[in-house]
Protein backbone atom coordinates (compact mmCIF):
# COMPACT_ATOMS: atom_id res chain seq x y z
CA UNK A 1 0.00 0.00 0.00
CA UNK A 2 1.35 3.57 -0.98
CA UNK A 3 2.10 5.41 2.02
CA UNK A 4 -0.68 7.79 3.10
CA UNK A 5 -1.50 10.53 5.67
CA UNK A 6 -5.29 11.91 6.88
CA UNK A 7 -5.11 15.82 8.27
CA UNK A 8 -7.67 18.42 8.96
CA UNK A 9 -8.49 20.58 5.74
CA UNK A 10 -7.87 24.34 5.22
CA UNK A 11 -9.79 26.47 3.02
CA UNK A 12 -6.89 26.32 0.18
CA UNK A 13 -7.47 22.59 -0.21
CA UNK A 14 -11.30 23.58 -1.61
CA UNK A 15 -9.93 23.84 -5.14
CA UNK A 16 -8.50 20.53 -5.46
CA UNK A 17 -11.04 18.55 -3.52
CA UNK A 18 -13.17 20.26 -6.62
CA UNK A 19 -11.12 19.33 -9.22
CA UNK A 20 -10.55 15.84 -7.53
CA UNK A 21 -14.64 15.29 -7.05
CA UNK A 22 -14.99 16.70 -10.86
CA UNK A 23 -12.56 13.58 -12.03
CA UNK A 24 -14.07 11.13 -9.70
CA UNK A 25 -17.57 11.62 -10.29
CA UNK A 26 -17.52 12.19 -13.93
CA UNK A 27 -17.90 8.81 -15.40
CA UNK A 28 -21.41 8.21 -13.27
CA UNK A 29 -22.49 11.58 -13.74
CA UNK A 30 -22.41 11.31 -17.44
CA UNK A 31 -23.99 7.67 -17.12
CA UNK A 32 -27.04 9.29 -15.50
CA UNK A 33 -27.16 12.23 -17.64
CA UNK A 34 -25.94 14.43 -14.75
CA UNK A 35 -22.38 15.75 -15.66
CA UNK A 36 -22.40 19.77 -15.94
CA UNK A 37 -18.47 20.68 -16.00
CA UNK A 38 -19.32 23.91 -13.62
CA UNK A 39 -21.45 22.32 -11.16
CA UNK A 40 -19.94 19.70 -10.35
CA UNK A 41 -17.27 21.64 -8.49
CA UNK A 42 -19.41 24.43 -7.21
CA UNK A 43 -21.38 21.81 -5.36
CA UNK A 44 -18.28 21.05 -3.83
CA UNK A 45 -17.51 24.85 -3.03
CA UNK A 46 -20.71 25.06 -1.55
CA UNK A 47 -20.71 22.50 0.96
CA UNK A 48 -17.03 22.63 1.70
CA UNK A 49 -16.25 22.47 5.93
CA UNK A 50 -12.65 22.57 6.41
CA UNK A 51 -13.57 21.80 9.98
CA UNK A 52 -15.87 18.77 9.23
CA UNK A 53 -13.50 17.46 6.53
CA UNK A 54 -9.58 15.93 6.10
CA UNK A 55 -7.23 15.82 3.45
CA UNK A 56 -5.99 12.26 2.39
CA UNK A 57 -2.50 12.64 1.55
CA UNK A 58 -0.48 10.00 -0.40
CA UNK A 59 3.69 10.06 -0.58
CA UNK A 60 2.90 13.55 0.30
CA UNK A 61 0.54 14.64 -2.24
CA UNK A 62 -3.15 15.99 -2.44
CA UNK A 63 -4.62 12.78 -2.91
CA UNK A 64 -8.26 13.00 -1.19
CA UNK A 65 -10.49 14.31 0.97
CA UNK A 66 -13.43 13.60 3.32
CA UNK A 67 -15.95 15.16 5.33
CA UNK A 68 -18.32 13.78 8.62
CA UNK A 69 -20.54 16.53 8.93
CA UNK A 70 -22.46 17.08 12.02
CA UNK A 71 -26.43 16.27 12.06
CA UNK A 72 -29.31 16.44 14.30
CA UNK A 73 -29.49 12.48 14.57
CA UNK A 74 -26.17 11.57 12.93
CA UNK A 75 -23.12 12.76 10.53
CA UNK A 76 -23.30 13.05 6.80
CA UNK A 77 -19.95 11.35 5.07
CA UNK A 78 -19.83 13.65 2.66
CA UNK A 79 -17.12 14.68 0.05
CA UNK A 80 -15.28 11.29 -0.13
CA UNK A 81 -12.84 11.22 -2.83
CA UNK A 82 -9.59 9.55 -3.68
CA UNK A 83 -7.72 10.19 -6.63
CA UNK A 84 -8.07 7.47 -9.52
CA UNK A 85 -4.83 5.90 -9.51
CA UNK A 86 -5.07 4.99 -6.11
CA UNK A 87 -8.61 3.23 -5.77
CA UNK A 88 -7.77 -0.38 -5.17
CA UNK A 89 -5.02 0.27 -2.66
CA UNK A 90 -7.16 0.03 0.26
CA UNK A 91 -6.37 3.60 1.11
CA UNK A 92 -10.07 4.62 1.24
CA UNK A 93 -11.12 1.34 3.04
CA UNK A 94 -8.85 2.19 5.99
CA UNK A 95 -9.78 6.05 5.89
CA UNK A 96 -13.38 4.57 5.94
CA UNK A 97 -12.79 2.33 8.81
CA UNK A 98 -11.35 4.82 11.05
CA UNK A 99 -13.52 7.42 10.43
CA UNK A 100 -16.09 4.68 11.51
CA UNK A 101 -14.18 3.76 14.22
CA UNK A 102 -14.59 7.18 15.95
CA UNK A 103 -18.31 7.31 15.42
CA UNK A 104 -18.57 4.08 16.73
CA UNK A 105 -17.06 5.25 20.20
CA UNK A 106 -18.82 7.99 20.13
CA UNK A 107 -22.27 6.56 19.64
CA UNK A 108 -23.24 7.93 16.30
CA UNK A 109 -25.17 6.81 13.21
CA UNK A 110 -23.72 7.99 10.05
CA UNK A 111 -25.37 8.64 7.11
CA UNK A 112 -24.46 9.27 2.90
CA UNK A 113 -25.52 9.22 -0.13
CA UNK A 114 -24.01 7.50 -3.56
CA UNK A 115 -24.64 7.93 -6.91
CA UNK A 116 -26.63 4.89 -8.39
CA UNK A 117 -23.97 2.54 -10.02
CA UNK A 118 -21.10 3.42 -8.26
CA UNK A 119 -18.57 0.92 -7.63
CA UNK A 120 -18.53 2.84 -3.88
CA UNK A 121 -21.56 1.13 -3.25
CA UNK A 122 -19.85 -1.89 -2.64
CA UNK A 123 -16.96 -0.17 -0.28
CA UNK A 124 -19.93 1.32 2.27
CA UNK A 125 -21.83 -1.87 2.03
CA UNK A 126 -18.89 -3.67 2.94
CA UNK A 127 -18.41 -1.58 5.82
CA UNK A 128 -21.78 -2.08 7.55
CA UNK A 129 -24.06 0.57 5.56
CA UNK A 130 -27.58 -0.43 4.40
CA UNK A 131 -29.78 1.00 2.14
CA UNK A 132 -32.60 3.45 3.08
CA UNK A 133 -33.62 4.94 0.02
CA UNK A 134 -32.79 5.76 -3.43
CA UNK A 135 -34.10 7.62 -6.18
CA UNK A 136 -32.98 7.47 -10.13
CA UNK A 137 -30.05 9.99 -9.35
CA UNK A 138 -29.07 8.32 -5.26
CA UNK A 139 -28.50 6.04 -3.01
CA UNK A 140 -29.27 6.91 0.50
CA UNK A 141 -27.36 4.55 2.84
CA UNK A 142 -27.49 4.16 6.77
CA UNK A 143 -24.73 2.78 9.30
CA UNK A 144 -25.43 2.63 12.95
CA UNK A 145 -22.71 2.60 15.84
CA UNK A 146 -21.52 -0.63 15.97
CA UNK A 147 -20.95 -1.80 20.22
CA UNK A 148 -17.61 -2.46 20.97
CA UNK A 149 -17.07 -5.27 23.33
CA UNK A 150 -14.69 -4.46 26.40
CA UNK A 151 -11.93 -7.05 25.14
CA UNK A 152 -11.09 -4.69 22.17
CA UNK A 153 -11.34 -1.30 23.56
CA UNK A 154 -8.74 0.57 23.98
CA UNK A 155 -8.27 2.14 27.80
CA UNK A 156 -7.21 5.12 26.10
CA UNK A 157 -10.31 5.74 23.58
CA UNK A 158 -7.70 6.33 20.59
Amino acid sequence: MTDWTIRPASAADAEPAAELRAVVLRADLERLGRYDEHRVRQRLRDGFVPAHTWVIEADGTFAGCVALRPAEDAHWLEHFYLAPHLHGAGIGSAVLSELLRRSDHDGVTVRLNVLRGSAARRLYERHGFALDTEDEVDVFMTRSPRRRSSANSSPSGA
